[in-house]
Parts: structure tokens; C-alpha cells; sequence
């Protein structure tokens, strides 16, 4: 049996990972190989959905280091990343090559710019979505990326992952998505060029067991071979015979391991092989003494390629996936002037000190992500300039350096390309990977964010799930004073005592905007050196983050984190920039809030407070504002009792800000105040139009205007460019009123606006509405009407009340509706005669 994915990267067997089951990695493992090779990627990934499903987290990967993808471990679902939208949306995100990801995915671009094509798949089984796969291969100008087939072979590989999560999480074997574990790195085939066979020989009896691959390096058909030494012994070179019986010989007497170079015939030549043995275990039983249990190692012409390249001047090296040294030859110890064994193992730029600029790792990185080799300029200390030339493979890759004994530019600077053709982009010495990307994606959302709340929610699902921590706060100084914000993670009421404490010098939260500094603490012995009077928080590390705006305080964000956390020159720096972006945001949408809230209380201020009760009729009216912008517009109802009679009206004045709502303000007591000397429909719609074109003729407005006769049920309709009202009758039966319809209100002060007669039956609801009820992005409203038609005919409710709230149920859950919406419902009830 094969060992398990645990066992075979050494770990015990049921031994569980952090974050994960042997069972889990294995299947991990088993779907990113299988994506690679079914689309003929070079790198494959998987990441799965974090507990809290806030975050998703790089859970496996192969061809990419995962060093490689620091920046990229834990992306927040919200993201526009192709991972992020292939889990949300679980469509495919097929990116061919640079250009399709430059225009679909403008930041990801900036932060990897490199020539790739990716493709994103969701990985889900029934309702249960467990993350996304992708995959990315080298695409070249004109790359057409996969093929259906290919999409749907990957597609089908991650619908199989996703039904074996929901096995294992059946099972309780699953376990979560911890990003401090780090993702599997799913192992790479090995290169096929070595062949290694094994024997067992007793050199007594000339009897020897062979298995079929040492049968195969002696090119003899593992069927034909018959099991004794000799007939091996004929493919060996005469010459070496005699040494092999001798060596073999005094291995068996003197207990130690045989280790002899063979040279076996090859056609008509020879190659060399290596033969390994050792007497095997229960050294005194007679026939243990005479055996011999080894293998034979085929290298091929590997041997006398190293030989070769280590007589060569240049040098020449290997570099692992993750950027590591696996080989150098004598000629690079020389040309880099470092001696063999302190280059190996490790990366080039963390033990040269010149090739530190972050230009040379780019390089590295630009070879792994798209594939494609790379050549360029690097200066020794003090005046020596090198070549190098990197050639990527699925094992990691290979690299050339030499002198440049030619003339270097004067202007040639760290990392320049030897031919602009060979370079793959040419980014600036940058931050590392997935930085630039987080500062664009942080930006990015906070653009969005409008209001204060939207903001703090932004700040921490970027900041948490970016950086890995538990808890976060935000503060505001309002004269010299902390004002809590948000906070995230704490335990109810922790954070209430620093609530309105002043801003004063002894405290972290108030020293980092004293100072304009940020203060990163990385354990709970440093904060208790640093502040002994001050008792932390249950976190082990943190960073206070001043936030300011145009040179002025706005407030402090605090990171805590549960387990004590290093924070590297590189992420110190993002985390103070992002304090300034956060700042500018959040000084922004206090000045929204502020204005938001004088239009808010002017809407309130002009629309109903209360309806009135009616003996014969009963209405319900609801007013929901949009949920991006000002927050306010130009919707209204009202209610206006006239001695037997009763008015409804809804309209809707174009815009939404503050002079929206007052248009509306105006035109709502314009209505009343004519409804109430008694006019005739037509005629106080008519007035109202001429009264609009007289006080403002700029803004347009809609309206549709009910009497109903609460004795009898007459009642009679206007419609002044506005939807038509529904009917529903007892029976349940609805239908929207076809009614002739006038023009907008404010277009023309002749406007002719034609009042239409109707009998509503006892039991009968009318609804009135505005169109931000009905309309939908790539939708038409006809289709909206319909749909509130529907759900009116089949709305089942206790109450009025009811009714409207049910019928408003989906768009309170919209959260980017853009118009607001008013609806007045009204039933015709009268009570019985007696």
C-alpha cells in the first residue's frame, strides 16, 4: 500500500496537521495534481474558505513556492481577485494571458505583471461552496488560453475535490482552513532521467533476486531473466569483474556497505552505474553471511554532465521552486566570490549582499510566474558587472552567469535586461509580491465605502484577514478625546473603559497620534517593558496605526493579534501606509455623515409621521431609501381625509439630494392644500404641474392620485407619468390598472392629465408605488410590475402592516439599491350595515 500524503512528507501516520487531516491533504494534494495535468498548467492552488467565511486561504499548491505567495496566503472573499469572484459569483474566470488580466483585473495586473493566463474555479458539492481552485500556465502575446475541453475537464476536477471535502466533513475529518499552517505543497514528479534497481545476492549459491527495473538497466526482459548472477554478470565489462567479486567478497567478511562504480555494456558502447549493498540483518545465521541486499543506481549521463559543467570557467547553478540554491558549480563559488557550502540551501539575495535590491528576486519571481526565461545585468562590488540568465522548469530552474567583458551602459541600473525581448515585463524594484496589491485593494473598497460604518466594515475585513489578525479597533479624537468607532473581536464592554478618556502621553493608542508614528509591539514581555502601568488587552502583539488626514488627527486603528507576531520591515511600511489611506477615508465620511444627517432629518421632517385612521379604509405606507449616495430623494406618499372621501397619492421627483426633497416638500403640501378645497382630481393635478413649473422648472416629477368614496367605493384615478396601480380584489385575483396616462409633472403647463373611474369591491387592496420598487438592473419595468403583481396575488398576511413589509422583503435586502421607494397600500373595508 502507498503511503498516505502525511507519511510521505515524513510526518507520523495519523498524525493531524494544523488546520487540516492527512485525509484532507491528500485529497488536496490528488486535485491540484490532477488540475495541472489536465490543463497543462505549470502551477496549480487551492484555496478553502476560512471558518469565519470571510477570508479565503491558500490551503494547497504546486509549481509555485508558497514562499512565493506570501502576500497571497490569506484574500478576503470580497476581493476582485479571480479566486475571490470564481468563489462568490461560481462562474469560471478565464483570463487568457496579460492582456485579458490588464483589463479585467486592472489591480492584480499592477501587482503581478508579468505574461500569464489563469483560470479560477469554484469548488463546491450541492450547496456547500469550499472554496476555488486555479491554475496558471506561460501565455505568450497571442495566447488563446485553455480549451472548452480543458475548462471542463478543471471544472469536473474541482466538483470532484468538492465532493470529497463533503465526504470527509460528514466524517468530522475535514478540519478548518488555518493560514499560519501553511499550504500543502503538492510534490512535483521526478525527473526520469535516474533508474534505480534492487537485488537481493547470495554469493554462494550465484542465486540472485531482481525486480524488474534493475532487470531493465541491464537490458534484459524481466521474464527472460533467470534469477542467477552470472547472467548479469555477463553484461558487466570483463575488466571490472574480478574488482566487483573481490569487493562483494570483503563486504560479506568485514560487515560494511559495499559501494562499487560498474560499467555495464550499452549497445556498443558502456555506461557507468553505482552498486550499493550491505549484509542484511541476523548477521549470524550461515545464510545471512553470504547475502548481499543493495540496489544499482543508474544515473544516465547525469555524472558526466556535473562533471563537465565543473571544469567549465562560467558558472552555473540550480534553483529550487522557492528560490533556494540546489547546485553550483566551482565556477560560480568563484565568479560570486562565496564559498560552496554557504551558498547552498539558500537563496542568492539573502546571502549576497549586492544582489539584496528587490529588482534581482522580481527577476526570479517574473521566471516562476509566467514561465518564460530571463536574462539580466547584476554589479559585483566594486566596479564588476555579471550576466545572468534564469530558464525556468517545472522542477524550479536553471541559471548561467558569467562576466560581462563588453561595455555596460553608464546609465545601466540593478536587474536591467540584457535584451528587453527576454524580459518578462519590466517592473520597478517593488515591494514584495501581493503588496502593491493590498494598498490597490484597500484603496479600492474604500472608494466604495460612503459612510463611516462602511468604512470601519471595509478596514476590517481587509486588515484582519490580510495580516492574519483577531482583533480590531477604531478610534476618533473629537476634541482631545477617544471615541470608539468599531471594533472587532473584543470581548463585550472591554473596550467601553477608554471610552471619552482624553487624548494624553502614557497610553499606545494616544502616543501613536502624539507622535504621528505607528508603534508595532510584537509580545506581551515587550508591551509590559514598554507600558508597565497599562494592562493590555488579551492579544500577544499589536500595531497602533495613527490615522491622518492632510496633516491633521483623525484617529487610531489597533490590530491585536492572539499568538505573538513579528512584523518585518516590509509589512511595518504597508501598515503605515494603509493608516494614511484609512485616514483620508474616514475623514471623508465623517463629512458624509454629517451631511447625510441634516438631509436626513429634512426627508423625515417632510414626509408622514403618522397615517390617519380612517373608519372605512385602512392603509399602510412605507418609505425605504436607497442604499448608496445621499441616502435621500424625491419619493413620498400621504393620506388626505376629505369629509366622505379619501385621497392617496404617490410621486416621485427626479434626484436625490436635499433639493430633490424639497421639490418633493413643496409639492406634497401643494397636493393637500388642493385636495382639501375640494377639487376635482384632473384639476389638482393640474395645478400642481403649473405650481411646479412656477416655483422651479427644472426637476421633473411623477404621480398618481386616488379619491375614493369611502360609501360606496367609487373611486377615481390620475396618473401623471407614473406606474400603473395594482388591484387586488377579494378573490385574489390582481391585475395592474390600465389607465391613460398624463405626461410628467413640470414638462408643459397645458398638460392635459385624464381622470379615470373605478369600482373598487369591499376587501379590495389598492397599491400604490414608486418605480424603484420595480425596476432592476437589465431588466425592463413591465417585467418589474409583473413581478410585484405576482408576489401582491400571493402574498398571504395577518394585516396590512404585513403585506407591505412582505412586499418590500427583497429590496431591504439589496444592499446597492440605488433609488428609494415609496408604497402606499390601501383597502377598502366598510362596515357592515345594519
Amino acid at each position: 500500500m502507498p503511503p498516505s500524503g502525511s507519511e510521505a512528507r515524513g510526518q507520523p501516520s495519523g498524525a493531524v496537521r494544523p488546520g487540516g487531516t492527512p485525509e484532507r491533504d491528500d485529497a488536496l494534494i490528488r486535485a491540484v495534481a490532477r488540475a495541472v495535468e489536465v490543463t497543462g498548467a505549470h502551477a496549480g492552488s487551492v484555496f478553502l474558505v476560512s471558518p469565519d467565511r470571510r477570508s479565503l486561504v491558500l490551503s494547497a499548491v504546486s509549481g509555485t513556492p508558497p514562499s512565493l505567495l506570501g502576500g497571497w496566503r490569506r484574500i478576503p472573499v470580497s476581493s476582485a481577485i479571480p479566486v475571490a469572484v470564481a468563489y462568490r459569483s461560481g462562474r469560471t474566470v478565464h483570463l487568457a494571458g496579460a492582456e485579458e488580466t490588464t483589463r479585467r483585473f486592472p489591480q492584480l495586473a499592477m501587482a503581478l505583471p508579468y505574461s500569464f493566463g489563469s483560470a479560477s474555479v469554484q469548488v463546491r458539492a450541492g450547496d456547500s461552496v469550499f472554496g476555488s481552485m486555479a491554475v496558471v500556465w506561460s501565455a505568450g502575446p497571442d495566447a488563446e488560453g485553455l480549451s472548452k475541453a480543458q475548462r471542463r475537464r478543471l471544472r469536473a476536477t474541482a466538483d470532484r475535490l468538492g465532493a470529497a471535502l463533503a465526504e470527509l466533513r460528514a466524517r468530522g475529518a475535514l478540519g478548518e482552513s488555518d493560514a499560519e499552517a501553511g499550504p500543502v505543497a503538492v510534490p512535483t514528479r521526478p525527473a526520469p532521467a535516474v533508474r534505480v534497481g534492487l537485488f537481493d545476492w547470495d554469493l554462494d549459491s550465484g542465486a540472485l533476486e531482481a525486480d524488474d527495473e534493475l532487470c531493465a538497466i541491464f537490458g534484459l526482459a524481466p521474464a527472460a531473466f533467470d534469477g542467477r548472477a552470472a547472467t548479469l554478470a555477463a553484461r558487466i565489462d570483463d575488466a571490472g569483474l574480478p574488482g566487483l567479486r573481490s569487493a562483494a567478497r570483503t563486504a560479506v567478511e568485514e560487515g560494511h556497505v559495499l559501494a562499487h562504480a560498474l560499467r555495464i555494456r550499452d549497445g556498443g558502447g558502456h555506461r557507468t552505474v553505482e552498486l550499493w549493498g550491505r549484509v542484511p540483518d541476523a548477521p549470524d545465521e550461515p545464510r545471512a553471511r553470504a547475502h548481499l541486499v543493495g540496489a544499482v543506481l543508474d544515473a544516465g549521463a547525469g555524472m558526466a554532465a556535473v562533471e563537465a559543467i565543473e571544469r567549465l570557467a562560467d558558472g552555473f547553478f540550480a534553483l529550487a521552486p522557492d528560490g533556494r540554491v540546489t547546485y553550483a558549480n566551482h565556477g560560480l563559488e568563484r565568479l560570486l566570490r562565496i564559498r560552496h557550502d554557504d551558498l547552498l540551501g539558500r537563496r542568492p539575495w539573502e546571502v549576497l549582499p549586492w544582489l539584496a535590491d528587490p529588482a534581482y528576486e522580481d527577476r526570479y519571481r517574473a521566471t516562476m510566474v509566467s514561465q518564460q526565461p530571463v536574462s539580466f545585468l547584476a554589479r559585483r562590488p566594486p566596479d564588476q558587472w555579471l550576466v545572468f540568465s534564469l530558464h525556468p522548469g517545472s522542477r524550479g530552474m536553471t541559471g548561467w552567469a558569467a562576466r560581462v567583458t563588453g561595455p555596460v551602459p553608464a546609465d545601466a541600473a540593478p536587474g536591467a535586461a540584457v535584451a528587453e525581448e527576454a524580459v518578462v515585463g519590466t517592473p520597478p524594484p517593488a515591494p514584495r509580491l501581493g503588496t502593491l496589491y493590498r494598498v490597490l485593494q484597500l484603496g479600492s473598497a474604500l472608494t466604495e465605502a460612503v459612510t463611516a460604518h462602511e468604512v470601519c466594515d471595509v478596514v476590517a475585513e481587509q486588515l484582519l484577514t490580510a495580516f492574519g489578525g483577531q482583533r480590531m479597533a477604531l478610534y476618533l479624537v473629537s476634541e482631545r478625546r477617544w471615541q470608539l468607532l468599531s471594533q472587532r473581536g473584543y470581548p463585550t464592554g472591554f473596550l467601553d473603559r477608554f471610552e471619552g478618556s482624553p487624548l494624553r502621553a502614557g497610553v499606545p493608542v494616544s502616543d501613536v497620534l502624539l507622535a504621528g508614528a505607528p508603534l508595532f509591539i510584537e509580545s506581551r514581555q515587550e508591551f509590559a517593558r514598554a507600558y508597565p502601568g497599562v494592562r493590555p488587552s488579551a492579544s500577544c502583539a499589536w500595531a497602533f496605526l495613527p490615522l491622518i488626514s492632510s496633516s491633521r488627527p483623525v484617529g487610531a486603528c489597533v490590530l491585536g493579534f492572539d499568538e505573538p507576531h513579528r512584523f518585518p520591515d516590509g509589512e511595518r511600511d504597508l501598515l503605515t501606509a494603509l493608516g494614511g489611506v484609512i485616514g483620508h477615508a474616514l475623514r471623508r465620511a465623517r463629512l458624509y455623515d454629517a451631511e447625510f444627517a441634516v438631509a436626513h432629518g429634512l426627508q423625515d421632517a417632510l414626509l408622514p409621521h403618522r397615517l390617519p385612521t380612517l373608519p372605512d379604509v385602512r392603509v399602510a405606507g412605507r418609505y425605504l431609501p436607497g442604499t448608496r449616495g445621499m441616502d435621500i430623494g424625491g419619493d413620498w406618499y400621504d393620506v388626505i381625509p376629505t369629509r366622505d372621501r379619501v385621497a392617496l397619492v404617490v410621486g416621485d421627483v427626479e434626484g436625490h439630494n436635499v433639493a430633490a426633497a424639497a421639490v418633493m416638500g413643496q409639492l406634497r403640501s401643494a397636493v393637500r392644500a388642493f385636495a382639501a378645497a375640494g377639487q376635482q382630481p384632473g384639476e389638482v393635478i393640474s395645478r400642481t404641474n403649473r405650481l411646479l413649473l412656477d416655483l422651479n422648472p427644472g426637476p421633473l416629477a411623477s404621480c398618481c392620485y386616488l379619491r375614493l368614496d369611502a360609501g360606496s367605493g367609487a373611486a377615481r384615478l390620475v396618473l401623471a407619468g407614473h406606474c400603473p396601480p395594482l388591484l387586488r380584489r377579494p378573490g385574489g385575483d390582481t391585475e395592474a390598472l390600465d389607465l391613460p396616462c398624463g405626461p410628467l409633472l413640470g414638462v408643459a403647463e397645458t398638460a392635459a392629465y385624464p381622470e379615470c373611474a373605478l369600482r373598487v369591491a369591499p376587501g379590495s387592496i389598492v397599491a400604490l408605488y414608486t418605480d424603484g420598487l420595480v425596476e432592476r438592473r437589465g431588466s425592463d419595468i413591465t417585467s418589474g410590475i409583473d413581478r410585484l403583481r405576482t408576489t401582491l396575488a400571493h402574498a398571504r398576511a395577518e394585516s396590512l402592516e404585513e403585506l407591505a413589509d412582505r412586499l418590500l422583503r427583497d429590496a431591504r435586502r439589496s444592499p446597492h439599491r440605488t433609488d428609494d421607494i415609496a408604497l402606499l397600500l390601501s383597502q377598502y373595508a366598510p362596515a357592515p350595515v345594519r
